[in-house]
């Protein structure tokens, strides 16, 4: 990170004057409001200090433009990164209060269903990697999309406000230029309709990025050297709000996910922990845990040979897809992580990992789509954690773990598969008591349309081999 010792040049004064007074130019242009996707890290930081500092010198009627300030939340950032942002938004709401500036800042994060750990844990989902990185969609776009899509249902149509550059990234660069509108400073936002895109720093460069940050003091109370010192410390970059697809990822370097399992290594982390972090050395672990995963020895143990929708899949030469994580090996990563959880709590850096909303959800998957009669999620969190938490309690009629063993024994000596049984028995438990019952019988042919052959019954067939699935 040598640039971050070595900037000593200025930023020309009339060229921030003119990106001000453009800044100001756009803001009063129209009635639109501005939506500015701020992450915490440099490039964020700076579009919002020129925005901030254009808009300030405004007299209050020209002020009546709200601008929200959106940071994205995964649930799954890395901790030090998470503090920083929640004391920066605080500052930026008190600024802009005390100011009287049209600034408010907001946190948005996935819906529980949406989360990292109900999707792995609860559905299996596998490690994001490469070829199938899940987690972008669910955790980043979808958040900060569904936010500007309130604001242009509110007000028809919005600005959003991105510090990217064009310097960053040739295919960035690309997109940038091929949605630009003619003649003005905005672009069309690439998916969402009546949402235009403004970014003020396209045009800068690394240095002169870390230049403006390092002679302009932050207008709402930031002590920008510490971002200097994360940076250092982290020996990364920035993970940029992300509201599509064409906005360029994490990479090898970022303030980002813990969990990140899309790099073979986790440089930030590590570095962290090198400079004084110790702490986070379960997290790591962890992290490297998922990433094991991917390698193909071990994917042949945790994930199962059927997909989700009860089918197995084949390549062109017959070796079986993998589907989703078994459900033996996500009971015992909950079991991993409610211990990491309990280390982190002990060291007093970290409330949790995983929020009740999500253990309840993940407890819903299981009984619902897994047949877990025996309800694993309450007794895997009280052997992990010594002690309970008041869990949600199910009304209608229950299974329960005594009552699987007796049917798989049952099945057994006839033939028929235990675990079909016992997702025919949880179709119509959940049709119980209901006064239509229409949809039960696709229901029960669904099920029976699964492939309910063992897995020495399909490599008897095929190859039996397991493929790389993404």
């Amino acid at each position: 990170m040598n640039e971050l010792v070595t900037v000593t040049a200025s930023l020309e004064r009339d060229r921030l004057e003119k990106r001000y007074s453009e800044i100001r130019q756009v803001y009063l242009s129209d009635s639109r409001p501005w939506v500015i996707g701020y992450s915490g890290g440099k490039d964020s930081t700076t579009a919002l200090q020129l925005i901030w500092y254009a808009l300030a010198p405004l007299k209050a009627d020209q002020l009546k433009k709200p601008v929200f300030v959106i940071s994205s939340d995964t649930l799954v950032e890395t901790p030090k990164i998470v503090d920083y942002i929640d004391k920066s938004l605080e500052r930026i709401n008190a600024a802009g209060r005390r100011l009287k500036l049209p600034f408010s800042a907001h946190k948005v994060s996935p819906e529980i269903d949406d989360s990292f750990w109900v999707n792995l844990i609860g559905r299996g989902y596998p490690a994001p990697s490469n070829k199938f990185r899940w987690c972008t969609e669910r955790l980043k776009i979808d958040p900060a999309n569904k936010f500007i899509r309130e604001k242009v249902a509110e007000h028809g149509e919005v600005v959003v406000i991105l510090g990217v550059r064009t310097s960053e990234s040739a295919t960035r660069a690309q997109v940038m230029s091929l949605h630009k509108i003619a003649n003005s400073a905005l672009s069309r936002h690439t998916t969402l309709p009546n949402a235009y895109v403004y970014t003020p720093i396209e045009d800068f460069t690394l240095n002169e990025v870390w230049t403006y940050l390092l002679q302009v003091k932050s207008p709402w109370g930031n002590e920008n050297r510490d971002l200097v010192t994360m940076y250092r410390n982290a020996q990364a970059g920035e993970c940029p709000l992300v509201v599509d697809k064409t906005t360029p990822s994490c990479g090898n370097s970022r303030f980002g996910c813990w969990v990140c399992t899309v790099v073979t290594r986790d440089s930030s982390m590590e570095a962290m922990i090198e400079n004084g972090e110790a702490w986070m050395e379960p997290l790591l672990d962890f992290r490297n845990r998922l990433a094991e995963t991917q390698d193909p020895s071990i994917k042949r143990q945790v994930r199962q040979f059927k997909r989700r929708n009860g089918k197995v899949t084949f390549t062109a030469d017959g070796k079986v897809i993998p589907g989703p994580y078994t459900p033996d090996f996500r009971k015992q990563l909950l079991r991993e992580l409610l211990t990491v959880q309990r280390q982190v709590i002990a060291s007093g850096e970290l409330d949790e990992l995983i929020s009740k909303q999500e253990l309840e959800e993940i407890r819903r998957i299981w009984r619902s789509e897994e047949q877990d009669w025996e309800d694993s999620v309450p007794k895997i969190f009280r052997e992990a954690m010594s002690y309970d938490l008041s869990w949600t309690a199910d009304e209608t009629p229950v299974f329960g773990e005594e009552d699987r063993k007796t049917l798989d024994l049952i099945c057994a000596q006839v033939g028929v598969p235990g675990a079909m049984v016992a997702k025919l028995l949880d179709v119509e438990k959940d049709f119980h008591a209901m006064s239509r019952r229409s949809a039960v019988h696709q229901r029960i042919a669904a099920v029976l349309e699964e492939d309910w052959r063992t897995k020495d019954q399909i490599a008897s067939t095929e190859t039996g081999d397991i493929d790389d699935p993404e």
